[in-house]
């Protein structure tokens, strides 16, 4: 089969490789569509934990190829989708139902060869991992289900309440599916900040209540319409500076979420005693914690729209050709390798 491959940090080919050999418990699928994720660049940087070689790609659709002898539930001929995040399930993490932090996490298209991802004709997967899709769903959109689930993910821990005024920072498809979301979840208003007027009006095609370039006056834009500050702040970003002057706009009481991912060894000041002073909680957000059937859900219903959010689709042989462009010109929207 064909596949895109890392084979050093910011060393990538399309190569042949073995079809997988799927174990008793496994699915082979083949894969349809896949999106190309920040995490994935990361990885091709060198700047993530990852073993090379290894083939990235762990947001996926696709139909099931094949099943190992113990498989239940699926068979030839699904469509469906998997949750990349393979949990033991056995240690102490795990067995308090915090599996995002399992101390034996493997995950597809990031842990090593140990675990290829989906930028390939074919991936193997556990079939306790893999969720089947219905016809509403399409490839396309299904390859948006892993990066909804950690949107989901991190509305469950931020707590976001019935009626609630939120700020969201950053409009790429990260923010604007967390802007969807917040809406669907019950948010009475939604603001988001942004540079990009593109990606503002998209905004507002997608549900955003108010949205404000970041021109360097948003500070006063922002005061003038939530004078006592917003209920939460959320980031979608990941850039330290950005995260830093973004406290400002949050309300006695609120929540921070910390959703963007910023580079490991950044730092931001922020002062104790405004945290004690205000009672904010700041709450961070990493992967997924079993919520596939949430962004499933959603997706299916129609209250997450996904085709707006896709701007360029590739064929697996010019994925190289895809990481040397600019990283601008990848952070447009979302970007997908296509099988079909």
């Amino acid at each position: 089969m064909k596949a895109a491959v890392f084979t050093a940090p910011k060393q990538v080919e399309v190569r042949d490789v073995p079809i997988p050999e799927i174990k008793d418990d496994e699915v082979l699928i083949k894969v349809k569509a896949v999106g190309l994720c920040g995490t994935d660049i990361h990885i091709f940087k060198g700047e993530y934990f990852t073993e090379f070689p290894v083939i990235p790609g762990h947001e996926f659709s696709g139909v099931v190829d094949r099943v190992g002898r113990g498989v239940r539930y699926f068979k030839e001929g699904d469509r469906v989708t998997a949750d990349p995040n393979v949990f033991c399930e056995a240690c102490y993490f795990c067995k308090r139902n915090l599996q995002n932090h399992c101390e034996d996490l493997r995950v597809i298209g990031v842990s090593g060869c140990q675990a290829n991802g989906a930028f390939a004709e074919y991936v193997a997967v556990p079939f306790k991992n893999v969720f089947p899709l219905d016809d509403a769903i399409s490839f396309t959109q299904g390859a948006f289900v892993e990066p909804l689930a950690c949107v989901a993910h991190g509305l469950d821990l931020a707590g976001i309440r019935f009626g609630s005024d939120v700020l969201v920072v950053g409009a790429g498809p990260i923010g604007l599916l967390l802007l969807q979301s917040l809406k669907a979840a019950g948010a009475a208003r939604v603001v988001v900040l942004d540079l990009d007027a593109e990606k503002l009006r998209m905004a507002r095609e997608l549900g955003a209540d108010l949205t404000f370039a970041a021109d360097g006056r948003e500070p006063e834009a922002l005061k003038a319409v939530a004078p006592r500050g917003f209920d939460y702040v959320v980031d979608a970003t990941g850039i330290p500076a950005i995260i830093e002057k973004s406290f400002a706009y949050l309300k006695k009481a609120g929540t921070f979420l910390v959703f963007g991912v910023c580079p490991k060894d950044s730092k931001i000041s922020v002062n104790p005693y405004e945290i004690f002073l205000n009672d904010w909680k700041i709450v961070g957000s990493f992967a997924i914690r079993k919520n596939f059937h949430q962004s499933i859900l959603m997706l299916s219903s129609g209250k997450v729209r996904t085709d707006p959010l896709l701007s360029l689709r590739y064929p697996l042989e010019k994925f190289p050709e895809l990481l040397s462009r600019k990283m601008s010109q990848l952070d447009l929207m979302k970007v997908q390798i296509s099988f079909e």
